[in-house]
């Protein structure tokens, strides 16, 4: 465990086993120079604890990254529930999550992950304050999902010297919220689409709503196109893959896309331009912080528009100074949170589950 701490830099690990509901957690803080810890809240199935502790401890440093880059005053954290073999009550699970985060006292912020629900938020957000999720709130995923066009229009424009993307080949893996709702954008701006997901329903309503090509899941990576999008799970870019890789961008939804970060070097050397994950999916996390920070919409419009001038600002710098765009977003987001940037005031909310406890400050 300590191990995994040194190797992403984590600040600390929180543990939580709870036999009689079923609830075996994990929540990673990388970094809270910027302010508390901000990160989704994972269900899934994993192999054994430390396949879980390792999602979440990478996850983690990734959120650091990415509110470093947008600027916001959050570090990063993020929390796996490892899904039981058997069913259980699934309220009573997130209610008892909702009391584990509720326990940090606001030093951790959670939202909505793969495999967790718009109400499992809410279930949780009756037992801590602590919650940027919620039906109230609505779908973060549509928020992800423009900043990716937007960036993957510069990134584009970069690479191509082309303002537009009609009639560009693009390959989605994933037709989840995010890939769905970018296979949408990507449509009306005239891009040719090729899409993967295991589910045979979300795939048959692209090929009918945005005339896409359908190819298997194992077969998304070896298409010919000018971008593919990785929009599910993380790792399917690696030493396996990349050589049968047939696109000039990889821009997409997923966290952790590389399954190693050395393997952008593989990519460099066929000539593929990796636009950092942490960068161009930040929407949905802005979105989240800033709401949950009570900042109007048009702040958060203007912190959306941004995107793809970090994007720009990345690729321009990784040029000048002989790095990968990865490189140059990791050493930019590192100088962030050294030098403590900070341009939001995060508000300080009270805690409903325990009324009697002081105040905690949301800031580190």
């Amino acid at each position: 465990m300590f191990e995994t701490l040194s190797k992403y830099g984590l600040s600390d690990i929180h543990l939580i086993s709870d036999e009689a509901c079923g609830l075996q957690a994990i929540i990673a803080i990388h970094d809270t120079t910027l302010g508390p810890a901000i990160g989704g809240c994972r269900y899934l199935h994993y192999g054994n604890t430390q396949a879980a502790l390792e999602d979440a401890a990478r996850l983690a440093q990734g959120m650091s990254y990415k509110a470093a880059l947008a600027g916001l005053p959050f570090g990063g954290g993020k929390a796996v529930i490892i899904k039981p073999p058997s069913d259980r009550d699934r309220d009573l699970l997130f209610a008892k999550m909702g009391d584990f985060i509720a326990s940090l006292q606001g030093r951790y912020i959670t939202a909505l992950d793969s495999g967790s629900s718009l109400h499992d938020m809410d279930i949780m957000a009756a037992h801590t304050t602590y919650v940027s999720s919620s039906s109230k709130i609505g779908d973060c995923s549509l928020y992800t999902a423009a900043g990716i066009y937007s960036g993957i229009k510069e990134a584009f424009k970069v690479r191509f010297a082309n303002d537009t993307i009609k009639q560009a080949r693009i390959a989605i893996q994933g037709l989840g919220h995010v890939g769905m709702a970018l296979a949408e954008r990507l449509h009306r701006g005239g891009a040719t689409l090729i899409v993967s997901d295991l589910d045979p329903g979300k795939t048959e309503y692209a090929c009918q709503r945005f005339n896409a090509k359908v190819v298997a899941s194992d077969a998304i990576c070896q298409q010919a196109c000018e971008i593919l999008s990785p929009c599910g799970l993380g790792g399917i870019i690696n030493t396996a893959s990349i050589p049968h890789l047939r696109c000039a961008i990889i821009a997409g939804a997923a966290n952790n896309q590389l399954a190693e970060d050395r393997d952008e070097a593989l990519l460099r050397d066929r000539g593929i331009l990796y636009v950092p994950d942490f960068a161009i999916n930040a929407g949905g996390l802005i979105y989240a912080a800033m709401r949950f920070s009570g900042e109007e919409q048009a702040r958060i419009d203007a912190k959306l528009e941004a995107i793809p001038t970090t994007i720009r600002e990345l690729l321009d710098s990784a040029k000048g100074k002989a790095q990968t765009p990865l490189q140059s977003a990791v050493s930019l987001a590192q100088q962030r949170i050294a030098a403590g940037h900070n341009t939001l005031q995060v508000l300080t909310k009270p805690n409903p589950a325990s009324n009697d406890r002081p105040r905690v400050p949301l800031t580190a």
